[in-house]
């Protein structure tokens, strides 16, 4: 199944695990430690009937948090990718419900695959095209192509598991954002 089809069908657990993965991957775009998303996540672990907390008040109060925990400065002078990912963070919805949640989830799932081409040191001549996210990875730079397989899976562990999915479901996040943050540090280190 595509990607894009997994999002139209995924939960709101699914769909805020799938959003939180895309934020949570580019973390250190944000300059934020390992941490910064956990209490997001450990919300969608929390309550196996309610996917975000007491009628979502929890996660909106989470989600407040997060914010000032990463708020970095004026996005003046910061490049696409970075402002790309403090847009994911600014539009998280703050009810985890409904129609808001489906577009935030799509949304980061976008702006993660287009950060992804951005630092993609192999993907020079294509950065401004749009990732195809209704096929495989074939003709992809490899890091866009790692990072459409991490979505994909998140989205499927979620399906298949509900939540005793969301457990490996951040061990995948996790590992994309040690991925990420070494993309970062060697970009930072090329430019000094």
């Amino acid at each position: 199944m595509s990607l894009v089809e997994l999002i139209a069908r995924a939960d709101a657990r699914g769909l805020a695990a799938s959003g939180l993965a895309c934020l949570d991957r580019c973390v250190p775009l944000l300059d934020g430690d390992d941490e910064a998303l956990r209490p997001l996540w450990a919300l969608l672990a929390d309550d196996a009937d309610d996917a975000c907390g007491a009628a979502g008040r929890d996660w909106a109060e989470g989600l407040a948090q997060v914010r000032d925990k990463l708020a970095g400065p004026d996005a003046g002078g910061e490049d696409e990718a970075v402002v790309l990912a403090r847009r994911m963070l600014e539009a998280a919805p703050a009810a985890c419900t409904g129609p808001a949640l489906r577009t935030w989830a799509d949304a980061c799932s976008v702006a993660s695959l287009r950060i992804h081409r951005l630092l993609d040191p192999v993907g020079d001549a294509a950065r401004e095209a749009d990732v195809p996210r209704d096929g495989g990875t074939e003709g992809l730079p490899p890091l866009v192509a790692a990072e459409l397989r991490r979505q994909t899976g998140v989205l499927e562990l979620l399906a298949d598991r509900g939540v005793a999915g969301l457990r490996p479901a951040l061990e995948v996040s996790t590992e994309g954002r040690r991925v990420l943050r070494a993309v970062v540090s060697r970009r930072a280190r090329g430019r000094a």
